[in-house]
């Protein structure tokens, strides 16, 4: 079955049906995004929100929760596919991806320094940037069509936050409602998209690898392992109901495991094998 089948079955059967439904939706009550809010400032584990809903109410409760965020992170300036290599699946036992948001105020230039204990429970992984050329990606429907809508791509080490309880479900609903735990993420110097063709093949046949700040190597992956291009994270974004606008950054999701950051020795650098230049981008991980 191609894989845009593949996506389209998929939001058809719970994301898509979950947009659409999302005004009649049991959002999460107005208590429970404030204390949300007030735990994610304090960097303590929280509760889940909507634990026993539906997409629906995963999706009215991401919305409202991004109003109330946005307060201290600034606008959105994207949005991210969360879970989209099969390792990132298997540790939180779903099947397919889940989309969420991107803040201006969560996004640090290669090389910044965080705090190791950045947030309630950290981790960080390999990621990429696509950055949206204009509104007409919105009529995308091939990985070939996205990237002709693509000016340019950035390494990404994102720094997610699971935030949620140990003693609280995080599967795809609750993931869905807190925006798939956002909390930071290391931007490398954007590469321009000359060529749409072959940045394509070099998305896909990229390999990427994390090291630690002794230089062991932590994990490795395609750029194919993720939905087998990269560009497919954008097409299941919009199938998700997610409407892109020219600027805007698509964070494509997990290349390879969710890692911690107190194995990483200090920090960790993630490099491109055939973007490119073979770009690299790296984060200093603090007491």
């Amino acid at each position: 079955m191609k894989l845009q089948m593949i996506l389209a079955m998929a939001c058809e059967a719970v994301i898509c049906a979950g947009m659409a439904g999302a005004a009649g939706a049991d959002c999460a009550s107005d208590e429970a995004i404030a204390a949300f809010v007030a735990d994610f400032q304090a960097k303590v584990p929280t509760q889940a929100l909507v634990p026993g809903g539906t997409m629906d109410d995963a999706l009215c409760t991401q919305e409202k929760l991004s109003e109330a965020m946005q307060v201290n992170l600034g606008p959105v300036v994207g949005y991210k596919a969360g879970l989209t290599s099969k390792p990132a699946q298997d540790r939180f036992g779903v099947t397919e991806p889940v989309g969420g948001v991107l803040y201006e105020k969560m996004l640090l230039e290669d090389g910044a320094s965080v705090p190791a204990a950045f947030g309630a429970r950290p981790l960080f992984e390999a990621d990429l940037l696509l950055v949206i050329g204009d509104d007409a990606v919105n009529g995308a429907t091939t990985p070939e069509e996205v990237m002709q809508h693509v000016s340019g791509v950035r390494p990404f080490i994102e720094l997610p936050d699971l935030t949620l309880a140990e003693d609280q479900p995080i599967n795809g609903v609750t993931l869905t409602a807190i925006g798939v735990a956002p909390r930071l993420g290391v931007m490398g110097a954007e590469i321009a998209v000359e060529d749409p063709a072959a940045m394509l093949e070099a998305l896909g046949a990229m390999q990427v690898t994390v090291r630690s700040a002794s230089g062991e190597v932590m994990a490795e992956a395609p750029g194919a392992s993720v939905l087998g291009n990269p560009a497919n994270s954008v097409l299941w974004l919009m199938q998700a109901g997610y409407q892109m606008k020219a600027g805007d950054l698509i964070s494509v999701g997990s290349i390879g495991p969710l890692l911690p950051p107190a194995k990483a020795g200090g920090g960790a650098s993630v490099t491109y094998a055939g973007l490119p230049g073979d770009p690299k981008v790296s984060v200093v991980f603090t007491d």
